[in-house]
Parts: C-alpha cells; sequence; structure tokens
C-alpha cells in the first residue's frame, strides 16, 4: 500500500514498483485518515508510509493502528531530520524524498529479507513512536470511526471510559466514542498520573473528578464536574485514594 498525500510521490512509487514482477499494489492512500481505514481492512504485506501529511501525518496513522498491527513500513520524508535519526537508530528503513531508482531497489531488497524472515517490527515501530512523540510511551491521541469518518481525540479531552464489551465507549463532553478495544489493553497505553481504573468496567479522566462521596452498604461513588456519578469498585478504592493523595482506606 502507496500513503502518501502528493500525487507526484504515489505515482512514482507505483511507477518504479511496476517493475517489481511479485508485487502488487493493494491500493493507494491520499492521506492518513484513509490510510487508518484502509491498513486493517486490506492486510497488505508492506506500506510505504509518508511522514509529512496535513491533519494526519504517518506517525498518527502508527498511533492509531498500532505498532504491533502495523506491517513491515518503508517511510518516506522529505526533511525530518530528527524523524531520520529515529528511523537510523531503529534500523528502519526510509526514503528520503526525492530518491532514485537504487534507492528504491535497496529498499525493496530489505524489505523482501524482512518479510522473507517474518521479522516482525513492532517494538521498532514503537521505539520511534517514544522518540518522535518526546519519549511518552502513553496515548495523546486515539483515533475513532464516527459516522463514516476517522476522528482523532485528544486523550486529556475524555471524561471517562466505560467498557462495552470488545468495546469501550469514550465519554467527551456530550459526545460518545465507540473504539474497538478492550479495557485491559486500553488502560496501560493511558497515562496513569491522569488515568485511573475506579471500577472493572470504568477509567476516569483524574482532572474530572470533583468529588467521592459514601455511597449504599459501604460503597463509594465518584462525582465528575459535569455531575456523572461513578460507582468505585472495592478493588480499586484503595488506588483512588492513593491518586488522590489520602492514602489507603
Amino acid at each position: 500500500m502507496i500513503v502518501d498525500d502528493e500525487p507526484w510521490a504515489r505515482r512514482r512509487i507505483a511507477a518504479l514498483l511496476k517493475s517489481e514482477p511479485d508485487v502488487e499494489v493493494a491500493g493507494e492512500c491520499r492521506g492518513g485518515v484513509e490510510a487508518i481505514e484502509k491498513i486493517p481492512e486490506l492486510s497488505p504485506d508492506l506500506v510505504f508510509l509518508d511522514v509529512q501529511m496535513p491533519e494526519c501525518d504517518g506517525f498518527d496513522v502508527l498511533e492509531a493502528i498500532g505498532p504491533e498491527r502495523m506491517p513491515p513500513v518503508i517511510f518516506a520524508t522529505a526533511y525530518d531530520k530528527y524523524a531520520v535519526r529515529a528511523f537510523d537508530a531503529q534500523a528502519l528503513d526510509y526514503l528520503l524524498k526525492p530518491f532514485d531508482e537504487e534507492r528504491f531497489q535497496q529498499a525493496m531488497g530489505r524489505a523482501r529479507k524482512e518479510l522473507k524472515l517474518g521479522k516482525g517490527a513492532s517494538e521498532a515501530l514503537r521505539a520511534v513512536l517514544e522518540a518522535v512523540r518526546g519519549q511518552s510511551k502513553f496515548l495523546k491521541r486515539l483515533a475513532v470511526k464516527s459516522g463514516g469518518r476517522v476522528v482523532f481525540l485528544r486523550a486529556a479531552d475524555i471524561d471517562w471510559i466505560e467498557a462495552a464489551g470488545n468495546y469501550v465507549t469514550l465519554h467527551v463532553g456530550r459526545d460518545r466514542h465507540m473504539l474497538r478495544a478492550t479495557m485491559n489493553s486500553l488502560e496501560p497505553k493511558l497515562d496513569s498520573e491522569e488515568f485511573v481504573r475506579i471500577h472493572r468496567s470504568t477509567i476516569v479522566n483524574l482532572d474530572r473528578v470533583k468529588e467521592m462521596h459514601p455511597w449504599f452498604h459501604g460503597e463509594q461513588v465518584v462525582i465528575l464536574k459535569d455531575g456523572t456519578q461513578l460507582p468505585v469498585g472495592r478493588v480499586y478504592r484503595n488506588r483512588l485514594h492513593e491518586y488522590a493523595g489520602g492514602g489507603q482506606v
């Protein structure tokens, strides 16, 4: 799959791939949002991914899909020297625009070897994300499908998260967004200084918490600044008090 917002760049890569008898172009994407939808849908073996794209860049694509779900990637970049250093450090291949046919062939040869060996690049991709995004291993943005489009949400804008089977519901003000993920898979990706699990089916943004009150039968309830009331599970109560600076109860 070829992902690039510039038509000439997509044409250039597609033309070079025509001389590769064992390669079929599964599709082309004109930007990151389209790539987030098509990469999981078409499951290509290799992705040419542009780094600099408006609205949603190559790193947004990696974050949204997840390094563990991304196929091998050959990055394309025009000028981001910091990103190039990150690629070099993790031995990930990239094409520095404008690239010639010889450099393209080198990248393809390397990709073939990795595909033949079945080498996964998830750890390397994750390390690149951490290097470029400021050493943070936590999600800063989430991409969710809504009404046939992809919406980017800042993690800090989420009020609370509710389990819904194999999905979670992200509560953002009056809006609700469904994300295909489980609570157990999402929790470690969120900054524990900002988000805390208060129930097996609830994660809350600590900045949105106003009060915590006793509830029926010795239970407790968290009240958010917008008035939302969320029960606190017994096994999570001490953790919440520790985050709030109140010690164990």
